[in-house]
């Protein structure tokens, strides 16, 4: 990968559910080591988008290239292989799985034994409260504790790219904040970030780079520090009752 290619590419992106055109000629660019948030109200097509990188849902046209090679028809699998990991929305950990026996499947690539295990090590050391919590069911975390297990479970397969959807939804206050130091740290590791979040003001006060949608297109962008500061921005996600002003 030349210096100057970036990790993620978003070319020109369209996908439509049946009639409905879902994101209307996306494009951003991820360069290594960033944080990059996706803002939105619900239905602006911030999910869309992780889901079509991801190669979960179709594009229609456009293309998206990681590492400087284009992957929009790869199956999902083999988008995963290459270092690109999801985390969805609602993180969908296996409840009926111990903790331990979820971090094993992040790695199910890997078939290096004593790789694994010193991935783990790492994991739990960087979520401490999983390393006391190892032989107990994932269904039986509270949020905070599901949330840390869905995003260990993600960095077992090592990856470039960690795209995380709505990692703060339904947690409390002082979890969200550990939430976000967490991605910090993993952004200080190494690993490049794709945020889509809702929670605007903690994402944009790590955010290097944020890109604000509004029905499927690209209306804003810039660093966390100029959207916190925009007009649009605060009326629209900081503000208790404000709603974005209607275009003329």
């Amino acid at each position: 990968m030349n210096i100057d290619t970036p990790v993620l590419e978003i070319r020109d992106l369209h996908v439509s559910y049946g009639g409905i055109k879902a994101l209307k000629g996306v494009s951003l660019r991820i360069e290594k080591r960033m944080i990059v948030t996706l803002l939105g109200a619900n239905g602006a097509g911030k999910s869309t988008a992780i889901r079509a990188v991801s190669g979960i849902v179709p594009i229609l046209s456009g293309d998206v290239l990681f590492q400087g090679k284009s992957i929009k028809n790869l199956p999902a699998h083999q988008i995963q292989r290459l270092g690109l990991v999801h985390v969805p929305e609602g993180r969908r950990i296996f409840a009926n799985l111990t903790v331990r026996e979820n971090l094993v499947i992040g790695a199910y690539n890997n078939k290096d034994k004593a790789d694994i295990a010193a991935t783990m090590k790492r994991i739990v050391s960087t979520f401490p409260v999983l390393a006391s919590r190892q032989d107990q069911l994932g269904g039986t975390l509270s949020g905070g504790e599901q949330q840390m297990l869905a995003i260990g479970r993600a960095l077992m397969s090592r990856p470039k790219l960690l795209m995380m959807d709505e990692p703060s939804l339904g947690l409390a206050p002082m979890v969200v904040a550990e939430v976000f130091r967490v991605i910090q740290d993993i952004r200080n590791e190494g690993v490049t970030i794709f945020l889509i979040e809702q929670n605007a003001n903690a994402a944009l006060k790590i955010t290097d780079h944020a890109i604000l949608l509004e029905t499927g297109a690209v209306v804003l962008e810039g660093s966390g520090a100029q959207l916190l500061e925009d007009t649009r921005v605060k009326q629209a996600y900081l503000g208790e009752k404000a709603k974005l002003p209607t275009t003329p």
